[in-house]
């Protein structure tokens, strides 16, 4: 039998992401309508082992939804990969009276509370929050979106002047072990070589792809680089490039934490909307323990350890080829 949830305790974990406040926002007034309360949790996990707790009422999540980062903050906690910590943290949320969690973040977020959820029998639901867009279960996670359009953004800029100067541009975006940003924005940006870990692309390829660019007298050539391919990243394949096109002026931008921050897209305000609302409305029908997100334009819901367990996030094949034939 279901337990009756009068109070959701909600938090965010692991890297912020733009759509973290939105989603929280959602989260917070979908409870409401269904006359529960909401506790915020400051710190993600951190915060249930410190006792960080604020009541959350429809006022405390007014304008936000246009904010980045997470009001709610988000921190790591070595302290919570212990039964130890973890009992600590479940004695202060009982007496909070926090009878359900709702957690945002990636899959280290979603390994803590299921472990925490068999631990001690609490229901708890996950929401893909993590620009990496890695994460199985949802087409998209929250601020991937928002993240590519930052990308797009810089790439353009790095366009004018690359082609006001014949340069050939390395442009280092994040993502972890995943190339979903490098892939999308790279399409998008119109990269003559987009380099990711899925690909395992080798160096004398890169250079054949640059080589064809120069016989085309292309007059800027942008290179997008995954943080996580198997070259050791924008300044060692530059370094290992440069001796081959002494014509072009080399330079390298890592975008890094950029990426992370900004107003969220309108997409990404959409998505994390109805995934919040989602979430409240799968605790109220008696599940747990299971992940929302999107696939196609639906919302789905998948148990938690099929989310954790699918580690290998599969690239478009279509979208590998289409980078491939429009850098011609």
């Amino acid at each position: 039998m279901a337990k009756k949830i009068n109070r959701i305790g909600v938090f965010t974990s692991g890297g912020d992401a733009p759509g973290m406040n939105a989603c929280i926002r959602a989260v917070v007034r979908t409870a409401l309508y269904n006359d529960l309360k909401v506790t915020g949790i400051l710190q993600g996990y951190q915060g249930m082992i410190s006792n960080q707790f604020i009541d959350m009422n429809s006022r405390s999540v007014s304008n936000i939804i246009q904010l980045g980062g997470t009001i709610l903050k988000t921190a790591r906690c070595t302290e919570f990969r212990t039964s130890e910590g973890r009992k600590l943290a479940y004695e202060n949320i009982k007496a909070a009276g926090i009878d359900a969690l709702i957690g945002i973040g990636g899959d280290g977020t979603f390994t803590g509370i299921e472990v925490f959820s068999r631990e001690f029998d609490i229901p708890v639901i996950g929401i893909p929050g993590t620009i990496d867009n890695d994460l199985y279960g949802s087409d998209f996670t929250l601020g991937f979106d928002t993240a590519c359009n930052t990308v797009i953004e810089a790439i353009d800029k790095i366009r004018d002047t690359a082609a006001s100067h014949d340069r050939l541009f390395f442009v280092e975006v994040m993502g972890r072990d995943s190339g979903c940003i490098a892939l999308n924005s790279g399409i998008a940006g119109g990269a003559e070589a987009i380099l990711m870990p899925e690909t395992g692309t080798a160096i004398e390829d890169l250079i054949s792809q640059l080589e064809k660019a120069a016989q085309g007298k292309k007059t800027s050539t942008i290179v997008i680089i995954a943080e996580g391919e198997m070259n050791g990243g924008a300044y060692n394949v530059a370094k290992r490039v440069k001796s081959k096109f002494d014509f072009y002026d080399t330079k390298v931008t890592i975008l890094g934490h950029l990426q992370r921050g900004g107003a969220p897209s309108s997409f990404d305000r959409v998505l994390a909307s109805r995934l919040g609302f989602a979430a409240v409305n799968i605790l109220l029908a008696g599940k747990s323990r299971r992940v929302v997100g999107l696939r196609g334009n639906g919302i789905v819901d998948i148990d938690i350890t099929e989310s954790i367990n699918n580690k290998a996030f599969k690239l478009a094949d279509d979208m590998i080829e289409l980078s491939n034939v429009l850098a011609i």
